[in-house]
């Protein structure tokens, strides 16, 4: 992208969020890749390398625990030794500013709330919220990763992910699906918005649609896109705001 082009685009960000009454921003796994986090659906993402249906699914957690718990295991360990990056504490601070109003996520680092946001709606739940996947009595992380049984029902523990197979969370969709639709203004940061219903939120609002990803599909139809990696393009903005 040409110089010019791209502050004349970043411009017209700044405005746009300066002038909207309903900011809504949708964030995605490219959001947490500058934490150290391996996205899903990129050329390099997880799910070339793994099949998401033998680990990260309904029937998974239900015919074959041991690796479905490895897995996820191997998820939450590698999330300790990561953190929100500064691109979270900006969308935090524009909240603050009332430059956005609210955040929706298909992340499930909790990295938007650990960095203080707090209108956020995890549509596809938390790794670091834990049930038997049987009662639905609440766990402890210790107990998922001890592999131990639900103290109730001798049921095996969850984290609270929305799994493959699985449907995601009433209240915080038709939450997410409202706020879409008084949106002003819509960014998408992060997503490859491939993943139905998620994909479709975007359309719901007849406001301007940014879209800023490292990886734009072909034939997206956003007002103003970046090929950008969040945190850089997020700071950009931010340093003009």
């Amino acid at each position: 992208m040409k110089s010019r082009e791209y502050e004349s685009k970043i411009s017209q960000l700044k405005e746009w969020l300066e002038d909207s009454n309903h900011t809504v921003v949708l964030t995605g796994a490219g959001m947490s890749t500058e934490s150290g986090i391996a996205d899903f659906r990129s050329r390099d993402g997880i799910w070339k390398r793994l099949n998401p249906m033998e680990l990260a699914s309904i029937n998974a957690l239900e015919n074959n625990y041991d690796q479905f718990h490895e897995f996820y295991k191997m998820r939450i360990e590698s999330l300790s030794s990561c953190k929100a990056h500064e691109g979270y504490y900006i969308l935090s601070d524009w909240e603050k500013r009332g430059l956005i109003d609210s955040i929706i996520t298909q992340n499930v680092d909790d990295f938007h709330l650990q960095a203080g946001s707090k209108k956020v709606y995890r549509i596809h739940g938390s790794i670091n919220e834990f049930r038997c996947s049987r009662c639905n009595h609440i766990a402890s992380k210790e107990e998922f990763l001890e592999k131990r049984s639900c103290i109730k029902c001798k049921g095996n523990l969850r984290p609270g992910v929305v799994l493959f197979g699985g449907s995601l969370p009433e209240k915080e969709l038709n939450i997410a699906i409202d706020e879409m639709k008084r949106a002003d203004l819509v960014i998408v940061i992060g997503t490859s918005l491939t993943v139905f219903p998620v994909s479709q939120l975007p359309d719901l609002s007849n406001g301007k649609k940014v879209y800023i990803n490292k990886e734009i599909p072909r034939g997206s139809n956003f007002d103003l896109e970046f090929e950008k990696s969040a945190g850089q393009l997020l700071k950009k903005i931010d340093e003009i705001l």
